[in-house]
Parts: structure tokens; C-alpha cells; sequence
């Protein structure tokens, strides 16, 4: 699978993000029609990931939010009750987006190798698709109240935990060696941040998420595949 297969069976938008935010907080949201909401919410999505790339949450007022939207602060505390509980939000769904998407991909093929090569994809091109978001809650993980760090480490343990599961099936039936599965899991998802982290890097050797993606899988292939007899 290629990015612009992937697009095609995973297709979804900024609005897409926006309307699930809205039907998962409609309770303490007060705007109470939809595609209203939905609209002021992707635009304010978009002014924190703008203004958090450019100076960081944390130095964000409120005021900031207001200029950057165009929206008024009294509107936009019809959707958040200030900066804490709109962190929490984005984190919290921007996880929550990782951890569901990869969990349909990996379901996509039995077979461990296939399995394996489908989650490393997936997790770049969801990273190239909804970059914004992968790369605001990486940043800012550590600004996230207490109260809320423990179910945004969850979530993030629980994407890294999908490739431990697909290495150790894949070592049972011998296609994989044996090893630290855990650990070389998190050294694939170190190496899958990358993408979204410094694409300045990649760009300027004129790589593509694809050249990216499929590099990377041969890389972890030729660490992690049983070698037939007499192969070094």
C-alpha cells in the first residue's frame, strides 16, 4: 500500500476531526448546532496547531486564540472553559485518533510480516496525513495536567504495544527472531516520529513518505526476519 492508497480507504479531514471532538464533548459544549460548532472548532484547531508551532502552547493567551480565529473570547469559551481543558481535548482525541486508526489497520492481515509492514506504514501516513495533530501532541504531552497525563501515556502505550503484540506472534511461528519485542518497538516508533518531527530533514534529501515508509520497513525487516540457512 502506497500514500495515495491509503488516502482512498482512510479518507478523512480536519472537518472530519472537528465533527467527532464535537460529538464527544457535546455536553460541555455549548453551542448546540452542529455544523456551527463543527466549523469554530476546526478553526480553532488549526489556530492552536499555528500558533503552538510558532511559540509553543504554553506562551499562548487567549487573546492570541481570539486574533488567530477571529472569533471573539467569549466565544471561544462557549467550547472550552480555557487553555487546560482545550490541551486536554486535543490530546486527548489526537491520541485517541492513533490508537483506533492503527488498531483497524492492523486488523487488515493475519499474516505477522504483512501485519507488521501495514502498522509501520500506517503510523507514517496517518503521521503525513493528520501531521498537525501528531505533531502538537508530541510537543505538548508534557503540558497536560497530571490528571490527564496518565490516560494520554495509556493511549500512547497502547500504539506501541500493537507492534510487541504482532512481533512476539510473529516470532511463535517463526517468521521473527527472537528478542526484546518491547524494546524494538519502541525503537520503531522513535524511528516512525521521525517523519512528523523533522520533515526538514527528509525534504531537503528529497524524500517521500512513501520512500520513507517503505525504507523503514526494510529496515526493521532485515533486524527482525528469521534469515534462511546460510544467509548472513
Amino acid at each position: 500500500m502506497n500514500y495515495k492508497e491509503f488516502k482512498k480507504l482512510y479518507a478523512s479531514s480536519s472537518r472530519d476531526i472537528a465533527r467527532e471532538v464535537f460529538l464527544n464533548n457535546q455536553d460541555s459544549i455549548q453551542i448546540k448546532k452542529e455544523k456551527t460548532a463543527v466549523a469554530n472548532l476546526e478553526r480553532i484547531f488549526e489556530a492552536v496547531f499555528s500558533i503552538g508551532y510558532k511559540k509553543g502552547y504554553q506562551a499562548m493567551s487567549m487573546r492570541d486564540l481570539s486574533r488567530e480565529t477571529g472569533m471573539s473570547l467569549g466565544s471561544l469559551y462557549h467550547y472550552f472553559s480555557g487553555k487546560e481543558e482545550l490541551l486536554g481535548i486535543i490530546q486527548t482525541h489526537g491520541w485517541s485518533i492513533m490508537k483506533r486508526d492503527l488498531q483497524q489497520i492492523s486488523e487488515t492481515h493475519e499474516d505477522p510480516r504483512e501485519k507488521l509492514r501495514i502498522v509501520i506504514k500506517g503510523h507514517v501516513f496517518l503521521s503525513e496525513l493528520f501531521r498537525p495533530w501528531f505533531y502538537f501532541t508530541f510537543m505538548e504531552a508534557r503540558s497536560v495536567k497530571p490528571t490527564e497525563l496518565k490516560a494520554v501515556k495509556s493511549m500512547e502505550g497502547s500504539t506501541q504495544q500493537i507492534l510487541t503484540e504482532i512481533l512476539v506472534c510473529g516470532e511463535e511461528q517463526g517468521i521473527f527472531m527472537p528478542g526484546n519485542h518491547e524494546l524494538t518497538a519502541g525503537m520503531i516508533k522513535a524511528m516512525q516520529q521521525e517523519w512528523y518531527l523533522k520533515r526538514w530533514k527528509y525534504r531537503k534529501l528529497n524524500v517521500s513518505v512513501d520512500q520513507f515508509a517503505e525504507h523503514l520497513v526494510g529496515i526493521v525487516e532485515a533486524f527482525c526476519l528469521v534469515r534462511e540457512p546460510g544467509c548472513q
